[in-house]
């Protein structure tokens, strides 16, 4: 049974005809399932429209690209273990008391590529937690390997390996992302600041 996925037709428009078997096990054994997903579409929109043979080509490496980033994006945003998932987006620079430029700054990550440490502290429930997180999301978005821990993680990361002295190695798997976060709250803090308890910093 043919497996390739198109996007239902639009009313009254034919469904583009499916790849033919031997053209989508090619696809698979060179591992391009985006192109393999979206093939019927832009072939058919191609014989329409009396596309170019490179304009065909380039319309599927362009959406095999961007599949694959999204793809590359969504792996590294899981590997980083983010609590809650807030970024910048719900972020309201005028309510914090960090000053502007400073915030400004911290965005641009270039800190970051500088192998610089970032502190943040200040009182409990005014947005710290928030603003790692979402440098850290921005940073995922940017390409970079980010891993988040709290104390508690790196407390039972410790104990697992200590046992068969693998201290060493788990600390220099740590130490290959980009970034490394972490933060002293405790896990059910990220609860309250789900419930609106929060305050920017």
């Amino acid at each position: 049974m043919n497996a390739t996925r198109t996007a239902p037709p639009a009313l009254g428009v034919p469904a583009a005809p499916p790849l033919p078997p031997d053209l989508e096990a090619l696809l698979r054994r060179l591992r391009l399932p985006h192109i393999r997903t979206l093939a019927p579409e832009v072939i058919a929109t191609a014989k329409a429209q009396r596309w170019e043979p490179v304009e065909v080509l380039k319309a599927l490496f362009e959406q095999e690209a961007a599949g694959r980033e999204r793809s590359a994006l969504a792996t590294r945003r899981a590997a980083a273990g983010f609590p809650t998932g807030k970024t910048f987006d719900a972020w309201t620079p005028e309510l914090s008391s960090i000053p502007a430029p400073t915030q400004q700054a911290l965005r641009t990550l270039e800190w970051v590529h500088r192998r610089e440490n970032l502190v943040v502290c200040g009182p409990s429930g005014t947005g710290k937690t928030f603003l790692l997180e979402a440098l850290g999301q921005q940073g995922v978005e940017h390409g970079l390997k980010v891993a988040w821990f709290t104390l508690e993680d790196l407390g039972v990361l410790l104990r697992r390996h200590r046992a068969d002295d693998t201290v060493t190695r788990a600390i220099a798997r740590v130490l290959r992302a980009d970034l490394v976060v972490v933060d002293l709250c405790r896990h059910r803090d990220y609860a309250e600041e789900g419930g609106g308890r929060w305050r920017q910093a």
